[in-house]
């Protein structure tokens, strides 16, 4: 027999060359795609830089605490106005205007304040009584009571009108309530104006719905935070659960993989055979009733669905396309049951494997660890970026026609300026956060580089982890003695592996999925922009861009992770890796997908067992719906918060495991490929595959045999 098996199989090319010092995983291996690495190092270092720009530059406090008309805060800490934590409009009618949508600010002057106003109060009454002081504290910082009225005014220097408001997300608004229909603020229905005249409530409550924005959004998040703070040792204790059915649905697998298969595939069955069933009743009760013999042509279409359930022709064509999936599943088991038998049996070994590497069922937490890391550092970069811009003061005025209204200004000169004298009843205050230099033009650029680096870093931590796992679990294939000839430590040896040798080929892989992940994001940013457009050709081109991009995701990460495998097994290069994966399961595609729904479909049905049975847990928890622990349950503002976050937690566990059991079928798979294409029983050759599989494909090991 010839020492290199060369089989020819069309055009998927040629099995690998046999190598008869063959055993598994390579340990003499050598670095792969240097360029990438060297690359990746060098966006990092990039990264870090942009970093450190945008911590300098950025402030979030611009995104939590109100800022007043001299852009300074108000509540902060260390700053004068850290015991005033309210912000206060003087006119919020001006909060109406369309300069709001313009430049982000009410064109009205805005202070910090420790309490929002409680009482009706103009400034011409309040002037000659004995609340003038509660008044002037509404009042700019040092105003001095030597002006007249019109100069007050028009100066912005005091309201003109003060109204019972009520604080909300750090912004004094208008106490607006509704009685029996009529709006009202305190008791009345209008309010003066501050220059002798009376309003209607309704401007207040456009003013007011412009200045609230995103305020009722931040008031949800508060709400959303006390009902964290209040159950989130339950979350953990609901999370812990999910873990703990994780671990035994993978137990279950190791000893009832093959019935739990089967009772899937047949209860498949019996339900298709049941909608057979009930499409039949339907069809013969409808026969006589008016109007059931229409036909479908002649109906043509309908907005209301339930009006073709009337017709027999409908129940016709359900019960002839159930009896069809009927028939083709029944078909494919009887000509793929011996596959299917090979999908359960790497299963079942896939169990063994993970038992004898159990601690690759603790690697996820590494994953995770990492991936925080990253989204950590993204999100605080990306908060920085959005608040290193500067404070931009405009001209305000009410009279539209001032030549200079809208133009930047400085706040310390602008009294002594020449726009001042030219609009004396301007002011200048803060508008919103720009800026003109380089850095505040590429910021833009800045924020693409910073999604695009999280997109690449995440997916070489991903990476990271689908190697360490694929080496590990070729480490016990390939053990021709199982467990005996298993390496001590297989999932730190693989680790070190794959830092040493393959940075730049996980990087590189990596890459190509940040580079397209990035590309759709640019796209649902470019279709948002389109949604308001009337092209109807650009909204076709995008959603197809968007359909192209995202199958091309798809089918990358699929090519990835069997490259991974390749490359923990051999040590070759990203390129040659992708490759023989690629032509190795072309040669195998029945095989493939088989193997690919059958496993999918079980971990799909252990995700949703450990989801479903966690969250309707979880739900009659939280609704005080245990009368047992009905009292033990916090009371919460939104109980669907800690339920919400107990159900996604629990599908990221539960994701995170199966995973793991997920990696170590497709390692197995494609070991057991390598394995039929590498090896013929000899005792030269002989087959390393479990001695289920070897009976399901009729082989056998020579030297064993003959022993």
């Amino acid at each position: 027999m010839a020492m290199e098996d060369e089989r020819k199989d069309g055009a998927y090319g040629t099995p690998q060359k046999y190598d008869p010092t063959f055993k598994g995983p390579i340990y003499n291996r050598g670095c792969t795609d240097i360029i990438c690495c060297v690359f990746l190092f060098l966006a990092i270092v990039g990264y870090v830089a942009v970093g450190i720009i945008a911590w300098t530059h950025g402030d979030p406090r611009k995104v939590i605490y109100p800022t007043d008309s001299r852009g300074e805060f108000c509540g902060q800490k260390g700053t004068k106005n850290a015991n005033k934590p309210l912000l206060f409009y003087f006119n919020i009618v001006k909060c109406a205007s369309p300069l709001v949508l313009l430049e982000f600010q009410c064109p009205t002057p805005q202070i910090c304040v420790k309490k929002c106003p409680d009482r009706y109060l103009t400034f011409l009454n309040a002037r000659v009584s004995q609340d003038w002081e509660y008044y002037r504290q509404f009042c700019i910082p040092g105003f001095q009571d030597n002006k007249g009225l019109a100069e007050v005014l028009r100066d912005g220097d005091c309201p003109a009108v003060l109204t019972p408001s009520t604080p909300l997300a750090q912004r004094c608004l208008p106490a607006i309530h509704a009685h029996k229909g009529v709006l009202m603020v305190g008791n009345e229905t209008t309010y003066e104006d501050g220059h002798g005249g009376r309003k209607n409530i309704t401007e207040l409550v456009e003013g007011a719905k412009s200045a609230n924005g995103v305020l009722e959004a931040r008031q949800l998040a508060m709400q959303i935070f006390e009902d964290y703070t209040v159950s989130w040792y339950w979350i953990i204790i609901g999370l812990v659960i999910a873990m703990v059915m994780s671990l035994l649905f993978i137990v279950l697998l190791r000893f009832l993989a093959g019935i739990m298969v089967w009772v899937m595939i047949v209860l498949v069955i019996l339900v298709l055979g049941y909608g057979i069933f009930h499409c039949y009743m339907e069809y013969t009760r409808l026969r006589g009733e008016a109007g059931s013999d229409i036909s479908l042509m002649d109906l043509g279409f309908q907005t209301d669905f339930r009006v073709y359930l009337h017709l027999r022709q409908t129940w016709m064509a359900f019960m002839i396309i159930l009896s069809i999936l009927e028939v083709v599943i029944i078909l494919l088991l009887i000509f793929l049951r011996k596959r299917i038998l090979i999908a359960i049996a790497l299963i079942k070994e896939a169990s063994k494997a993970v038992g004898y590497v159990m601690c690759s069922m603790l690697y996820p937490l590494v994953t995770f660890f990492l991936l925080c890391l990253c989204i950590a550092y993204w999100a605080t970069t990306a908060v920085f970026l959005s608040t290193s811009n500067e404070a931009i003061y405009k001209v305000f005025d009410d009279v539209t026609t001032c030549p200079v209204i809208g133009k930047t200004c400085n706040p310390e000169t602008f009294p002594s300026s020449n726009e001042s004298r030219l609009c004396p009843g301007a002011h200048c205050q803060f508008a919103f956060y720009g800026g003109e230099s380089g850095y505040h033009q590429a910021l833009l650029g800045l924020q693409i580089f910073n999604a695009f680096m999280f997109f690449w870093l995440a997916n070489f931590v991903m990476a990271l982890g689908q190697v360490t796992l694929a080496g590990a679990f070729a480490s016990y294939y390939w053990a021709l003695h199982k467990p005996d000839d298993l390496p001590a430590f297989p999932l730190f040896s693989s680790f070190s592996r794959a830092l040493r040798y393959h940075t730049g080929s996980l990087a590189f892989g990596a890459l190509i999925l940040a580079i397209v992940q990035t590309i759709r994001v640019i796209l649902e940013y470019l279709d948002q922009h389109l949604k308001a457009a009337d092209n109807k050709f650009a909204k076709f081109l995008m959603t197809c861009l968007k359909c192209c991009f995202w199958c091309l995701e798809k089918f990358i990460k699929f090519l990835n992770r069997n490259a991974y495998i390749m490359i923990a097994i051999y040590g070759t290069n990203f390129c040659t890796s992708a490759k023989n994966a690629f032509f190795l399961l072309m040669r195998n595609i029945i095989r493939v997908a088989v193997l690919d729904k059958v496993t999918d479909f079980l971990f799909l049905l252990g995700k949703l067992l450990v989801v479903g049975s966690v969250g309707i847990l979880a739900f009659f928890f939280f609704t005080h719906r245990i009368r047992i622990i009905q009292d033990t349950a916090p009371s919460l503002n939104y109980y669907w918060v800690p339920i919400m976050t107990v159900i996604v937690g629990s599908y990221l566990i539960a994701h995170g495991f199966f995973s793991v059991y997920g990696m170590c079928v497709d390692t197995l798979f494609l070991c057991f490929l390598e394995d039929l294409e590498r090896n013929d029983g000899s005792a030269e050759r002989p087959y390393f595959m479990s001695s289920n599989l070897k009976k399901l494909l009729n082989k056998t090991n020579k030297k064993l045999a003959e022993s």
